[in-house]
């Protein structure tokens, strides 16, 4: 797709990478619609002035670095709000009824339920991608774009894992009621892609996006990188 400088299919694919990626910067989300960044900067300010987006104070040792440190954005809950929500208010109500009869217990066994149908739904592409957590995690991510999710893996640390990021959440404001749904949905990514996934925040507890570790790998000491103690060891003997 073309995009030109002012044109309002544009501002929505300035906002579609905010909510995809953030926290992003501007002159990241101009290389990818490769628009020249002056053009980026009008459509981000149009955004903020919108209160779509909003700047993320990033912790003092992320953002250093020589001059004036970049501004990362992220997607505000009026951006949220406009996306796609299946109906939640109805599912709130729906899912609110069914623990008033059944008690929490039947709330739990819908959330386990769910969770089946997400490992069913998403099975097939992810055994498709192989066997390797990363090419798995890239499928999945993959799909759950294609269902609204605005997903991406991103590395982390030294390659020993990454993170698969979940810019958008059709069911938001249920999982917020309730977060059973959260965790079933951990539960599923665990199995579909073969390892343990710690779910490390959420957009349902008022994050900006919902992010899961996935280990991809095992770290090796490196030879000599860890020395004994100068004084060797204390074997409590005399």
């Amino acid at each position: 797709m073309n995009f030109t400088a002012d044109d309002a299919s544009t501002r929505q694919a300035v906002l579609d990478l905010v909510v995809e990626k953030g926290p992003v910067t501007a002159s990241v989300i101009a290389r990818i619609l490769k628009l020249t960044a002056a053009a980026v900067r009008r459509h981000i300010t149009a955004l903020e002035r919108q209160k779509a987006i909003e700047v993320l104070e990033l912790p003092a040792s992320e953002s250093r670095g020589r001059g004036r440190p970049a501004r990362h954005y992220v997607a505000t809950e009026v951006a949220h709000d406009k996306l796609p929500q299946e109906y939640s208010d109805l599912a709130s109500r729906a899912l609110e009824f069914l623990g008033q009869v059944a008690g929490d217990g039947a709330i739990d066994s819908f959330a386990a339920a769910r969770s089946r149908e997400i490992e069913r739904r998403y099975a097939p592409v992810v055994r498709a991608a192989g066997t390797n957590p990363s090419a798995r995690a890239k499928a999945l991510a993959d799909a759950l774009t294609a269902d609204g999710y605005a997903a991406t893996v991103r590395k982390v640390g030294s390659g020993f894992a990454i993170q698969l990021c979940q810019g958008h959440c059709p069911v938001q404001d249920v999982a917020h009621e309730f977060p059973q749904l959260c965790e079933a949905e951990t539960q599923a990514f665990a199995r579909l892609l073969n390892v343990h996934v710690q779910r490390l925040a959420t957009l349902a507890g008022g994050e900006h996006v919902c992010t899961t570790h996935v280990p991809v790998g095992i770290p090796t000491v490196r030879p000599g990188a860890i020395k004994p103690a100068s004084g060797g060891i204390n074997t409590g003997r005399k």
